[in-house]
């Protein structure tokens, strides 16, 4: 089974200004219909981490909600495409790929507690909803892989240039990997980024009690 995480598909270079477009597009179509979203991929990597000048377009949205999503593209002219049934869908528009996930790496979903926390973020001039900066990190850290380190640095970025949440990063490492974030947050403090001791001591024991792997 192919571990899912946030599409590696390198995709052609396309105007910047066309790229929005097609944003404001999408993410058009979802809030007409009530779908519930939050964006996740370069963009968020973007907005609390590190700007990689991304030219693809990541929604999160509920496994219930995902087919609703191609079918409100669809009617926005965007082809459509049922990638990979457990987890990922796509979309493309004037060469703007979205990749409308639904699953990511170790079955995190889109739930209540990340819709709350979701923030309203600045970017490229218009305000977009955007997950948790912690979700964030554990995604990109579970889901850094030797095809894609660059989630690895992201998740890094993100530590380094965000206020996080500690209580609420650790909550959600312990559920979906410990060791995992153990490993990122010390790869941090290495190279100087300062973490506090708490989180890192709090994932030791869990590990050392048996928490998940």
């Amino acid at each position: 089974m192919r571990v899912p995480h946030a599409a590696s598909e390198i995709t052609e270079a396309v105007d910047g200004d066309l790229f929005l477009t097609v944003l404001d597009e999408a993410l058009g179509a979802l809030e007409d219909a009530g779908i519930a979203y939050v964006l996740i991929g370069g963009i968020g990597s973007a907005v609390f981490g590190r700007d990689r000048g991304t030219r693809d377009i990541d929604l999160f949205v509920r496994p219930e909600a995902a087919r609703k999503v191609l079918t409100v593209l669809d009617e926005r002219g965007f082809e459509t495409e049922e990638f990979a049934e457990h987890w990922l869908f796509k979309a493309r528009k004037h060469g703007v790929l979205v990749d409308v996930i639904f699953r990511s790496t170790r079955d995190i979903l889109l739930g209540e507690e990340m819709l709350e926390r979701s923030r309203m973020m600045p970017f490229r001039d218009r305000m977009l909803r955007v997950a948790p900066p912690e979700d964030l990190v554990v995604m990109k850290a579970c889901a850094a892989s030797e095809d894609t380190p660059r989630y690895w640095y992201d998740a890094t970025a993100i530590v380094a240039q965000t206020e996080l949440d500690w209580d609420y990063l650790v909550a959600r490492a312990r559920q979906h990997g410990p060791r995992r974030l153990l490993s990122l947050l010390l790869f941090a403090s290495s190279i100087d980024i300062v973490v506090p001791s708490e989180p890192i001591e709090t994932l030791y024991e869990a590990i050392r009690g048996g928490g998940r792997p």
